[in-house]
């Protein structure tokens, strides 16, 4: 019987928690993170934004910005940007690592970034033509597939 207890009480704290875990709420553009809010008015500054919402699970707090054009920004806490989804259109040169850059026009000189997106161990880059690309965070070219 104090298994079937221990059992219901864990499943129960699991459940609460998992409830808990994706607190989403929509917010306005001016309670993003200055340095969103800095880089959003430096590259995507003739977009309009159609969504701007606050992200919350278990210890992490992230930020989603979603354009009416289908562009769709992902920030860090701290408003440094985690993925460019541009859909439609290439994704700023000026928000792109500098290096990366460079290799992509280097190799693929007639295509453009379409996603870029970065965490803790890797960079990855999604290319107009199906290429992705994955570099470390020294900006070293990693692995490639191709669509």
């Amino acid at each position: 019987m104090k298994k079937y207890i221990i059992l219901a009480v864990a499943a129960l704290t699991m459940g609460i928690s998992a409830a808990h875990a994706d607190n989403d709420r929509a917010i306005k553009a001016n309670e993003l993170p200055k340095t969103a809010q800095e880089f959003i008015q430096k590259y995507f500054a003739k977009s309009k934004i159609a969504l701007a919402k606050e992200e919350s699970d278990f210890f992490e707090k992230t930020y989603e910005v979603i354009f009416t054009d289908g562009n769709k920004i992902e920030f860090t806490r701290d408003g440094q940007w985690e993925e460019l989804d541009c859909k439609f259109s290439a994704v700023p040169e000026g928000a792109v690592p500098a290096q990366i850059m460079q290799y992509v026009k280097g190799q693929y000189p007639d295509a453009t970034i379409l996603k870029i997106e970065r965490d803790k161990r890797d960079i990855e880059v999604k290319l107009n033509n199906r290429v992705e690309l994955e570099f470390d965070l020294q900006y070293n070219l990693i692995d490639m597939d191709i669509d």
